[in-house]
């Protein structure tokens, strides 16, 4: 933990990040964002920045890849100019307990200014900290998020900004994040400056999305293919038959099929199935949902049906995937 006295040149009080490391929780995001403060006092010649890390039972708490950090506390009091940064990672439901959910709400009535890196969405909004607001979380966490928290808009951008709250969605997406908010401090030099020395060439706004472009992550740059497989991904719990999707895209669904084997080398029925299957994964491992509830949510209407085909792709049936992550859980 850095000092929080006044810096003597400027007389004026260095702004405090308090980081909540949740157990578990990515490391990624958490050093992206501390480096950029770090940075920043070095560019700046003075401790504009000071921060300190939490967490429930004060201690020591590990990450995800298993190092661990000591904290400086348990979970304090803070400061009404104080931003808390929660930092997430796997199994965030758990680790979000409800001494962490009391914690932040009596910050937030409080006035802080609250935040959350990665999955820390998820702890964000089970306390009710972004209802009716903008937020982001990690892309392959959106469909579970999206299934439980119907009260908060939900965005595919990077980083999300509404008032007082905060989101960035993992990996480096808390550097711009954190360049944004130094901007805003300090101006744009610096911000380009602390971007400059971590080598981040390409800084992302709130207006740019998480994943890769349609075109980008098939390995195809095919305009008539890239839109089909968009339409697929945005109607998963209805679909679209492939007639109707090769309509769309003025073509006959023969020209469709002949696409997909082409680049794909499957049919549009198979990776609309396959995309699908991978929803039903995420929201089955990452939500309590039912099976049925799943199962409907990817546009299967009929449970045997739905569970004839999760087995066939993952050699285990929907059902029995629950059972395995109950049991990797510790009680």
């Amino acid at each position: 933990m850095v000092s929080m006295a006044d810096d003597t040149r400027t007389g004026r009080r260095p702004r405090r990040f308090v980081f909540l490391l949740l157990k578990n929780f990515s490391m990624l995001p958490f050093a992206g964002a501390l480096e950029s403060l770090r940075i920043a006092n070095r560019e700046l010649g003075e401790e504009a920045y000071v921060w300190m890390l939490v967490g429930e039972g004060g201690g020591k708490v590990a990450c995800s890849n298993g190092t661990e950090f000591v904290l400086d506390s348990d979970l304090p009091e803070t400061r009404r100019d104080d931003t808390i940064l929660v930092c997430g990672g796997i199994d965030v439901a758990r680790a979000s307990s409800r001494p962490v959910i009391s914690w932040l709400r009596r910050e937030a009535r409080r006035g802080a200014a609250i935040g959350g890196f990665c999955t820390a969405a998820h702890t964000l909004a089970m306390a009710g900290l972004l209802d009716g607001r903008r937020a982001t979380i990690h892309w392959e966490n959106q469909d579970s998020f999206a299934e439980e928290f119907g009260e908060v808009t939900l965005t595919r951008s990077v980083f999300a900004i509404d008032g007082n709250r905060m989101t960035a969605a993992g990996g480096t997406a808390s550097i711009d994040l954190m360049l944004k908010l130094i901007a805003d401090d300090h101006g744009e030099d610096l911000a380009n400056t602390v971007a400059d020395q971590l080598i981040y060439s390409s800084i992302r706004t709130d207006q740019d999305a998480q994943r890769l472009s349609v075109p980008a992550r098939i390995g195809v740059r095919h305009p008539k293919l890239s839109a089909v497989i968009r339409m697929m991904e945005n109607n998963m719990e209805e679909p679209i038959s492939p007639s109707v999707l090769a309509r769309e895209v003025g073509l006959s669904t023969r020209q469709l099929e002949r696409l997909f084997r082409r680049y794909l080398d499957r049919s549009p029925k198979r990776y609309y199935m396959e995309l699908r299957l991978q929803k039903a994964r995420n929201l089955l491992m990452q939500t309590d949902m039912s099976v049925i509830n799943v199962a409907l949510a990817c546009g299967f209407t009929s449970p045997s049906h739905f569970s004839k085909c999760y087995r066939a792709h993952y050699d285990i049936t929907p059902y029995r995937e629950r059972g395995a992550r109950a049991g990797r859980m510790p009680a």
